[in-house]
């Protein structure tokens, strides 16, 4: 198998068609179609077909599209432990977190790790639980810091930190009017949850089995941002994560609903891929996730 057609392969199905393929390889877009006409004769099937709407890759291209990864993720891998062997003080760690820690907690430890280590080169990626759990189990990020369950055993897991997730509404609604609220009285409001494979949606809907009752959202959206703003405009009730309200409590924009024998507690995980060995970079950035969150309003030493 040719490397460099691998390469051109792999370039052109990430990027959906040859010319931003070319682009990205910045080489001539005929040069790319040639190859890549090469190579898929070389291999003897098709990778690609070629519609009138555009290019569209075969089941045997995706397959090859997963070895193809996996083997550039290798080869960047070797050339990241050589640069350190050779005492280049540089280096490169790829993170990913789930989104209540990708856009709550994240941006405040990237910003510190830029600044004490402004030549390592960091890429982060934020997604739901199943997204950043499935890259790292590709190999494709160093560490990865999601909530919810932790299910793959090629996956070890430490907890960093514990979350709580509460039940909200827009201050002037009808429930608050109650000193206490019953879950199921709750429940029967329309109700906004997480999509599908969110670490928080997984949370909730197997705490609430446990209690024998079960979400029934009226919508699933695939951030907290939304539902806030959702929420707040009156489409209806939420359970989310206490990080990600602070400020809308604060303004008075959202209001905590006082449902009775509703706590659900979770904790946030640091993931690895088992076996693997952290470069001190990555070490680096595990050391500033485990350390204690500063405290407002007080310096630190």
């Amino acid at each position: 198998m040719n490397i460099n057609h691998l390469a051109i392969f792999r370039a052109v199905a990430e990027e959906g068609g040859v010319g931003k393929g070319a682009e990205r390889l910045m080489i001539s877009q005929p040069a790319v179609s040639k190859q890549l006409k090469q190579f898929e004769r070389a291999m003897g099937v098709a990778l690609f077909d070629r519609l009138p709407g555009g290019m569209r890759i075969t089941a045997a291209g995706e397959l090859l599209l997963g070895y193809a990864r996996r083997l550039f993720s290798v080869e960047a891998e070797a050339e990241h432990a050589l640069a350190q062997l050779k005492g280049l003080g540089r280096g490169r760690v790829a993170i990913g977190a789930s989104m209540t820690i990708g856009v709550y907690l994240l941006p405040e430890r990237v910003a510190a790790f830029r600044r004490e280590h402004p030549q390592v080169e960091l890429q982060w990626e934020i997604g739901n639980t199943e997204h950043i759990q499935q890259l790292l189990l590709d190999n494709t990020l160093d560490l990865a810091f999601t909530e919810g369950f932790v299910e793959a055993p090629e996956l070890e897991a430490r907890v960093f930190r514990n979350d709580e997730l509460v039940p909200i509404a827009r201050p002037d609604h009808p429930l608050l009017k109650q000193k206490s609220v019953a879950l199921d009285a709750f429940l029967r409001e329309p109700l906004i949850l997480r999509e599908a494979g969110s670490g928080t949606r997984a949370v909730v809907e197997r705490a609430l089995a446990e209690k024998g009752l079960e979400a029934r959202p009226i919508l699933s959206l695939a951030n907290t941002e939304a539902i806030k703003r959702a929420v707040a405009a009156g489409v209806g009730v939420a359970i989310v994560s206490r990080l990600a309200i602070e400020a809308e409590l604060a303004a008075g924009q959202l209001a905590l609903v006082p449902v009775r024998n509703l706590s659900i507690q979770r904790p946030l995980h640091i993931l690895q891929l088992r076996g693997k060995h952290p470069s001190p970079a990555a070490q680096s950035c595990l050391r500033l996730f485990e350390a204690p969150p500063a405290r407002k309003g007080r310096k630190a030493s």
